[in-house]
């Protein structure tokens, strides 16, 4: 639908509309931290950086003004007060953290690179679920950003062009959006340059979708494969 400059040196990792303000989540050790982006030219409004020694990851808005950013290996959750930028406390986990969204009032899920999606108090981040996730009775791995939109889950499929639905209730994944048609040149991307933020636009019904290190942020309608 439209295309928008993207930070080019942005380890995305994590990417959400807040109240229409967009926020983008970066890795990569001495390089991790929170933005808020200007969604028309890409540029960064005020940024807030983890310790150097945190690798950074996914992270959602919990609706009260605060978000949570995980960590890939600190077994830490940052919360950040999206007005100030200030983190404001830490959150403990065990394992590794790769995505995260908000389910409900009552319920994030969060990721950690397998076919587990684990569901969480957001106060205080204990499990309180856990679901398997699925295609066809054979599991799907390496789930990594998530965006929750209306009770499904959208995730990317890390290091591939898949995106997919999953119905957090069952595990089931609903539908699978091949986003491999997006991006024509590839030449000077790296092997860890894939395809990974989603952000939905209630608004519009669009989503943003971008990758790690991409000059570009895509706008786009999913829509069914009309050959079925």
């Amino acid at each position: 639908v439209a295309t928008h400059p993207h930070d080019p040196d942005a380890f995305t990792q994590g990417l959400e509309l807040v109240e229409g303000s967009l926020y983008e989540t970066t890795g990569l050790f001495t390089a991790s931290g929170i933005r808020e982006v200007d969604r028309s030219t890409g540029r960064v409004l005020r940024s807030a950086s983890l310790d150097d020694s945190w690798f950074g990851e996914g992270f959602t808005a919990l609706g009260d003004g605060r978000a949570v950013q995980l960590t890939w290996k600190a077994g830490r959750a940052v919360v950040w007060d999206l007005d100030t930028f200030d983190a404001v406390g830490t959150l403990a986990y065990g394992g590794q953290g790769w995505g995260l969204c908000r389910l409900d009032a009552d319920t994030l899920a969060m990721s950690d690179g397998s076919a587990t999606l684990s569901l969480r108090d957001p106060d205080d981040f204990h499990r309180v679920g856990r679901v398997e996730v699925a295609l066809a009775g054979e599991p799907v791995d390496r789930l990594n950003e998530l965006e929750c939109v209306d009770g499904t889950v959208w995730a990317n499929v890390w290091q591939t062009d898949r995106i997919v639905a999953i119905d957090p209730a069952t595990g089931s994944v609903t539908a699978v959006v091949d986003a491999s048609g997006m991006v024509a040149d590839r030449s000077g991307f790296g092997d860890d340059d894939v395809l990974n933020g989603i952000a939905h636009d209630p608004d519009s019904g669009r989503f943003l979708l971008t990758g790690k290190r991409w000059p570009v942020l895509y706008e786009v309608f999913f829509e069914p494969d009309p050959s079925g």
